[in-house]
């Protein structure tokens, strides 16, 4: 069992990924902060995992302001709890043509998948390393690991995560602190409606991982203290085949996995 003080801070928390990851760590004793821009919605949720006779705290941020995930850090510091886990789940795509796209709305994805992932990492991160213990779970994606024609700026969002995670968990692999980065393919949770991505072939036609399968392969991951994590075999393959292909090639395969089902353009 957790010691009584022993908290994981989710972001993401609410729906999808983060939320199944956080019945996982509900059922393994640990108490939660979550987090998230709706007060009703975390309300909600919280009182679901209390259930499970743990504490929940709610913090209201909306994280695609990054000066929040300070603020997040800082009222968690202060209350006084000790966070054992830091799960960094939230995140969101755009779908379609990059000069079509809303910038706007691609810096605001920017700030919530990078920037307010590395300031609640920095932060959390050096707290652990002064204990000498911890774990983060950053959610990466198949993404990371080829360019992603009509998500260009999501797949680079998690080249990034990918990349920043794989370094930070070597920087700090004698201290007793891991840091591991979970890689879903396509799953299903309200992701592709939220990035106007409805019509995109891989949701039209093909089959969408289930989301409590994936927070159970990340969350074993995390407990075993690997760096990564590849959620599901077809996904395994598919980054396999990413890691050998120029990119060229591997774009050109993403892009007919993702190009909406009713353009006949570029098949070659």
């Amino acid at each position: 069992m957790k010691t009584q003080n022993n908290y994981a801070v989710i972001t993401g928390a609410t729906s999808g990924i983060g939320y199944e990851l956080a019945k996982l760590f509900a059922e393994d004793g640990y108490n939660l902060v979550i987090v998230g821009r709706r007060e009703d919605t975390l309300n909600t949720t919280a009182a679901q995992l209390r259930s499970y006779g743990i504490d929940v705290k709610i913090i209201v941020k909306d994280l695609f302001d990054p000066q929040n995930a300070t603020d997040v850090y800082e009222q968690v510091r202060q209350s006084g709890i000790e966070v054992g886990v830091l799960v960094n789940d939230a995140g969101q795509g755009l779908y379609g043509e990059f000069t079509e796209t809303d910038i706007n709305r691609e810096l605001a994805i920017i700030n919530l998948n990078i920037a307010s992932l590395v300031i609640l990492t920095k932060h959390f991160l050096k707290d652990m390393v002064t204990r000498g213990e911890g774990k983060i779970l950053n959610l990466s994606s198949i993404a990371s690991k080829a360019p992603g024609p009509y998500q260009s700026v999501y797949h680079g969002t998690k080249a990034f995560v990918q990349s920043f995670t794989e370094a930070i968990n070597n920087e700090v692999r004698e201290t007793g602190v891991t840091i591991t980065a979970l890689l879903p393919g396509a799953t299903d949770t309200d992701f592709f409606n939220k990035a106007n991505m409805n019509e995109a072939k891989i949701v039209q036609e093909g089959k969408l991982d289930d989301a409590a399968k994936v927070a159970k392969d990340g969350y074993e991951a995390l407990m075993k203290g690997d760096d990564m994590v590849v959620s599901g075999f077809k996904n395994k393959v598919n980054v396999a085949m990413s890691n050998v292909l120029p990119d060229s090639v591997a774009a050109n395969n993403m892009r007919k996995q993702q190009e909406p089902v009713n353009n006949d353009s570029s098949k070659q």
